[in-house]
């Protein structure tokens, strides 16, 4: 137990050394990516929707932005837990607010606890995710309205919007590498080079 929690501390240690290095050209990217990402979402808003309506553009993304453009060696900004995070928070913050329409309070706690812990057993934790979830229960009328639409648009585009971003950004120095683990990009390079292969065949 104690050489996990050494483990943890050296871990936590070392991200943190490595996020407050004052190097400005990293920095400039960390603005880049967060400029673009925010940026990108909140263009489609205004080009298309009302600015009373802000479907696309909800606080948790925000949040988001720090841990994918400013501490992307966090286990917490990584792929799955953005993606995933965000989705199954959006899912139980709907369910929860069909279920229990009426008692704000009430569907706004269990929302934000079952979202921590599913994010838990999924391993997709991701603190913003909780604010997804707060969002479909306390957002306004039009974000209600939206049902489980609200997981597709305006979460799971919006948070693909910030993941394509940071893929781009976080790897246009040799310092900066996102994600951290890219055996998926691997995997998907070579079905994209077998199908090319097929086609030329």
């Amino acid at each position: 137990m104690r050489k996990r929690i050494r483990h943890h501390v050296r871990r936590a240690k070392y991200i943190i050394y490595q996020e407050t290095l004052i190097d400005f050209k990293e920095h400039l990217w960390t603005f880049i990516g967060s400029f673009l990402g925010i940026g990108i979402i909140g263009f489609i808003n205004s080009k298309y929707f009302n600015a009373y309506d802000n479907l696309f553009m909800i606080g948790s993304f925000g949040a988001s932005s720090v841990l994918i453009y400013g501490a992307i060696n966090s286990p917490l900004a990584q792929p799955r837990n953005l993606i995933g995070g965000h989705v199954v928070c959006a899912i139980i913050g709907v369910t929860i607010h069909k279920l229990i329409p009426s008692e704000l309070w009430l569907s706004s706690a269990i929302s934000v606890s079952l979202s921590i812990v599913a994010m838990q057993v999924t391993k997709t934790l991701h603190p913003p995710g909780g604010a997804t979830a707060l969002i479909a229960n306390i957002g306004s009328a039009k974000i209600q309205s939206l049902g489980y639409f609200y997981v597709l648009s305006p979460v799971l585009s919006g948070v693909l919007i910030l993941f394509l971003v940071a893929v781009v950004c976080n790897n246009a120095t040799s310092h900066r590498s996102y994600p951290k683990n890219k055996s998926w990009f691997k995997f998907w390079k070579r079905k994209y080079h077998r199908h090319q292969m097929k086609k030329t065949s």
